[in-house]
């Protein structure tokens, strides 16, 4: 019962934690792709989407070649820093906002597009700089989309499997996540443990949805 709930905690932590790196991020690249106009403009949205249609394992392996002790990024990060991703909940963070990435990217891009740029231009013509004029206009008008994109990310991180156990691993109290804790169960035959796992996160995503469905305002002022 514990490490269910020890499990539960982590897969809490590693999904608000990649939640909000995919919120900081994903507003970024979708203001950036709805507002600017660039050559490639397509084929960067289209290699920031991968991550929605590619296999999670193939999304692993990719960072394990970066992150790595032989990768680019992980031979610097141990070579500068003494630090190692591999197997920590770190790993478990940086693989589950890569998977999520695209719903709030897509969601955010589309908000953005469909805020009138004509408020933003009477903005500036009032002498307001653009990073107060994303914060005061922009981001108020689009805050439904972002927010909607943000909480299918936190649910889409709070099932993440294939990508987690390809970096991060299986280490009980550490990085192992209800979706890893459950496939670990029912390989081992436990199934009342692998049973109460499966309730928990059942429980727990109809929760989020819950949220999802009350913290966004309907469109419709009657409903």
């Amino acid at each position: 019962m514990d490490a269910a709930w020890t499990a539960l905690g982590l897969s809490l932590k590693v999904a608000m934690w990649a939640t909000l790196l995919d919120l900081l991020l994903g507003v970024a690249a979708g203001y950036l792709l709805a507002r600017c106009r660039f050559p490639g403009r397509d084929l960067l949205d289209a290699v920031l989407t991968l991550p929605m249609v590619m296999p999670p394992t193939v999304l692993g392996y990719y960072l394990l070649v970066l992150i790595g002790r032989q990768g680019p990024l992980g031979a610097w990060l141990q070579s500068s820093f003494g630090i190692n991703l591999i197997f920590t909940w770190q790993a478990a963070v940086l693989a589950a906002a890569v998977v999520a990435f695209p719903l709030v990217l897509k969601a955010a891009r589309s908000a953005f597009e469909t805020v009138d740029v004509q408020l933003e231009q009477a903005a500036r013509v009032l002498g307001v700089s653009e990073f107060a004029i994303f914060l005061r206009v922009t981001l108020p008008l689009a805050w439904r989309g972002v927010l909607a994109g943000v909480l299918l990310a936190f649910a889409r991180t709070m099932g993440e499997f294939g990508a987690t156990l390809m970096v991060a691993g299986s280490i009980p109290g550490k990085t192992q996540t209800l979706s890893i804790a459950v496939y670990e169960a029912v390989q081992a035959g436990q199934d009342d443990t692998a049973n109460l796992l499966v309730l928990i996160t059942s429980v727990t995503c109809v929760v989020v949805l819950v949220l999802a469905n009350r913290l966004t305002p309907s469109r419709n002022p009657q409903q």
